[in-house]
C-alpha cells in the first residue's frame, strides 16, 4: 500500500518575493551609503590631503556625487536587458557590481601613498557604484510591485523602499562602531572596515536574491514575444510625459534627505559644535521612524491613492523646511534629533514610500524597467547628487541655513507640479488604461492586479 504526501509548494509568495526585493536593495544602499558617511567624515583626510580643509570636503562631496552621473547609465543599460531578458538576471548583476565596487574602496591606497592616483581610483569606484545602484532599485521595486496581491501593491512595493532606511541605520551603527577607535587607528584602517564587511553581506543578498523567481508580468510578456526592441527608444518616442513626471516627483524626497544625511554632518559640527558620533545616533532614530513611516503611508497610498499622500508629502516637507533648520541651530540634541526624525519618518517617508508603485504603474510591463529606471534615476542625477555641494556653497554664500530652506521649498514644489499633471491609477483593474499624459498605457499585465 503506498500513500502520497502532500507536495509542498515552494514557489514564493509575494512576502517572500518582497522580502527579497528589501533584503538586496538594503544590501545595495548599505554600500552606496557608508560611501557618503565617509565623504563626510574621512575621505577629505585620506584622498584629498594636499587640499585645505573646505576644499577638500567639497571634493569629498563631489566625489559622492559623481554616481548620480553613472546612476542614470546604469538605468538605460540595466533597463534595457531588464525589460529583455528579466528582472531577476539584472539584480543578481547589480549586487556583485555593487559589493565589487564597494570592497574594493575597503583597500585602496591613500594620497600619502600613490598621490593622485588614489582618488582617481575612488572616483572609479563609485562610478561602478552609481551603475549598480542604477540597475537595482527598478528591478527590486518591479519584482515586489508586479508579484503583490490585490488592492495591495503600493504596500509591497514599499518593501524595498524600506531597505533604504535600513540600510542608513546599519551603514551609520558600523562607522559609529568604528569610530570608536583612537583617532589615528580610525584614519589608518578604522574607516575600511565598514567597506570590507560589505563581503558578507554581499552572499547572504545573492542567496536570498537567487531563490526569486521571476516576475508573472515580465513571464507573461515574454510568452506573448511581447519585448520591446530598444526599451529606451519607446520611452523616448512615446512615453516621456510619464518619464518627466516621474523625473520631476523625485525633487521633494530627494533633496531634504541628502541634506539631512550627508549634508548635516559637517554642518552641524561647524554651525553648532556637535560632534559627528552624536549625528551619527540621530540619524539612526531618524531612520528607525522612517522605516515604520514608509510601509505606514504605503498602506494609505492603497485605500486612498498615489497622489493624495505623495503631494501630501511635499507639502509636508514644504511647511517644515524652515523649522529642520531652527530645531538643528539649536544645537539642543533632543531638538536636532527630532528635526531629523520628522525630515525622515514623515517628510521622506511619505514622499519615497509610494514611488516604487507610482513610478510602475506610469509605464507599461514592455518598457517598465526602463521607464522606471529612467525617472528615478535621471530624476537622482538633477535633485540627489548635487546636494550637498550646492548645499554647500549657498551656506558659503549666505552664512545662514535661509536658502537651503528655500532649496527644500522649490523641490517640493517642483514635486507638486509634477504630481498635478499625473493620472491617478490605484483603483484601475483593467489591463489597458489612459496613462497620465493621456495616451494608453498597460497598468499591470500580471494575474495581481490592483
Amino acid at each position: 500500500m503506498t500513500s502520497t504526501a502532500p507536495v509542498k509548494d515552494d514557489r514564493p509568495t509575494p512576502q517572500k518575493t518582497a522580502f527579497a526585493s528589501m533584503i538586496g536593495t538594503m544590501v545595495e544602499w548599505y554600500d552606496y551609503f557608508i560611501f557618503g558617511t565617509a565623504s563626510a567624515l574621512v575621505f577629505s583626510k585620506i584622498f584629498f590631503t594636499s587640499l585645505d580643509p573646505a576644499t577638500g570636503i567639497l571634493a569629498s562631496f563631489a566625489t559622492f556625487g559623481v554616481a548620480f552621473i553613472a546612476r542614470p547609465i546604469g538605468a538605460v543599460v540595466f533597463g534595457h536587458f531588464g525589460d529583455r531578458l528579466g528582472r531577476k538576471k539584472m539584480l543578481v548583476l547589480s549586487l556583485l557590481m555593487m559589493g565589487s565596487g564597494t570592497v574594493v574602496v575597503g583597500v585602496l591606497p591613500t594620497y600619502d601613498q600613490v598621490g593622485l592616483l588614489a582618488p582617481a581610483l575612488l572616483v572609479l569606484c563609485r562610478l561602478l557604484q552609481g551603475l549598480a545602484v542604477g540597475g537595482e532599485w527598478g528591478g527590486a521595486v518591479l519584482m515586489a510591485v508586479e508579484h503583490a496581491p490585490k488592492g495591495k501593491r503600493a504596500f509591497y512595493g514599499s518593501w524595498p523602499q524600506i531597505g533604504n532606511p535600513m540600510a542608513m541605520i546599519l551603514a551609520t551603527l558600523t562607522f559609529l562602531a568604528v569610530r570608536q577607535l583612537p583617532a589615528d587607528d580610525f584614519l589608518a584602517w578604522g574607516w575600511r572596515i565598514p567597506f570590507l564587511a560589505s563581503s558578507v553581506m554581499i552572499i547572504i543578498g545573492l542567496y536570498i536574491r537567487l531563490r526569486v523567481l521571476e516576475s508573472p508580468a515580465f513571464a507573461k510578456m515574454k510568452e506573448k514575444g511581447e519585448e520591446a526592441r530598444v526599451p529606451i527608444f519607446e520611452i523616448v518616442r512615446h512615453h516621456w510625459k510619464p518619464a518627466l513626471i516621474g523625473m520631476a516627483t523625485t525633487a521633494a524626497p530627494n533633496i531634504p534627505y541628502y541634506i539631512a544625511t550627508v549634508f548635516i554632518i559637517s554642518y552641524a559640527a561647524k554651525r553648532t559644535g556637535m560632534g559627528g558620533d552624536l549625528m551619527l545616533i540621530g540619524l539612526c532614530i531618524a531612520s528607525l521612524v522612517e522605516v515604520f513611516g514608509i510601509p505606514g503611508s504605503a498602506i494609505l497610498a492603497d485605500r486612498i491613492g498615489r497622489k493624495k499622500v505623495l503631494i501630501g508629502g511635499a507639502v509636508f516637507v514644504a511647511a517644515f523646511a524652515f523649522p529642520f533648520f531652527w530645531l538643528v541651530d539649536s544645537g539642543n540634541p533632543v531638538l536636532v534629533v527630532l528635526a531629523l526624525s520628522l525630515i525622515l519618518g514623515v517628510g521622506h517617508a511619505t514622499t519615497y514610500s509610494t514611488q516604487a508603485t507610482f513610478f510602475s504603474e506610469l509605464f507599461p510591463t514592455q518598457v517598465r524597467y526602463t521607464g522606471t529606471s529612467v525617472a528615478y534615476h535621471f530624476g537622482g542625477m538633477i535633485t540627489s547628487g548635487p546636494v550637498p555641494l550646492i548645499a554647500t556653497a549657498l551656506v558659503a554664500w549666505a552664512g545662514s541655513s535661509l536658502p537651503l530652506s528655500f532649496y527644500m521649498i522649490i523641490g517640493a514644489g517642483i514635486s507638486i507640479l509634477g504630481l498635478t499633471l499625473a493620472r491617478e491609477s490605484y483603483k484601475d483593474d483593467l489591463s489597458s488604461t489612459p496613462g497620465p499624459s493621456g495616451e494608453t498605457s498597460a497598468v499591470l499585465s500580471s494575474t495581481h492586479r490592483n
